[in-house]
């Protein structure tokens, strides 16, 4: 299950996925919820899912839970990855604003961990990756709620991990530099990609399969 499937590092993720056999569910907030879908052969499509979701919404993760569940069953492997970027000054930067970020990047990795996590809880295993970022890492000017959404997303990985760890589910978080996508364009006007959403798709895809159970609690920085 992967949201932001519609672009950028979700569509990858959600594309590599499915090319390595997983079915998969994607969402988006948007009418493009089925982005992923169009990059897929007609059998890969055949076993794959996509909905809309806004996953700063209860009400839309809990809907969008019972889809996956009806269709596909409990998932094996959870994405974290829909988010937003807003660059302003923290001067001019709107409560409003402030709100909005921390809940696309933070309060819906909470919504969509917390709706899906007693299925997997009952079935004693998963993997949940989440999507931080360089800007979970370090502080880049113009960009503090964003910085701090994803500062939020390494704690909360963390904290998961360890609860977690006894049903056999781990949770790490990938923190990825400056990647090809409209998200860069928008929070770093005139920033120069160092990779493609491919190349972090490829990380995600490294923790879902090959990771040993062991490595739960890392936030693996993907720099470039």
């Amino acid at each position: 299950m992967v949201t932001g499937a519609s672009r950028g590092i979700g569509r990858a993720i959600a594309v590599r996925f499915a090319r390595a056999g997983a079915r998969v569910a994607g969402c988006s907030r948007g009418t493009r919820a089925d982005g992923f879908l169009d990059d897929l052969t007609d059998e890969e499509r055949s076993r794959c899912l996509q909905g809309i979701c806004d996953v700063r919404l209860l009400g839309d993760v809990q809907r969008f839970r019972d889809q996956v569940l009806g269709g596909l069953g409990t998932p094996d492997i959870v994405v974290n990855n829909a988010g937003i970027v807003a660059r302003q000054s923290i001067l001019t930067l709107s409560l409003e604003t402030w709100n909005d970020v921390l809940a696309s990047n933070l309060t819906g990795t909470f919504l969509v961990t917390q709706a899906f996590l007693p299925a997997m809880q009952s079935r004693r295993g998963g993997r949940i990756i989440n999507l931080s970022s360089i800007g979970g890492r370090t502080g880049t000017p113009m960009l503090s709620a964003y910085c701090a959404a994803k500062h939020g997303v390494v704690g909360l990985t963390r904290a998961l991990a360890e609860e977690l760890r006894n049903d056999g589910i781990t949770v790490n978080a990938i923190c990825p530099g400056s990647v090809d996508t409209d998200m860069l364009k928008q929070g770093m006007p005139g920033g120069l990609p160092k990779m493609t959403s491919d190349e972090v798709a490829c990380v995600a895809l490294f923790l879902a399969t090959d990771a040993p159970p062991a490595l739960t609690g890392a936030c693996m920085d993907v720099f470039g």
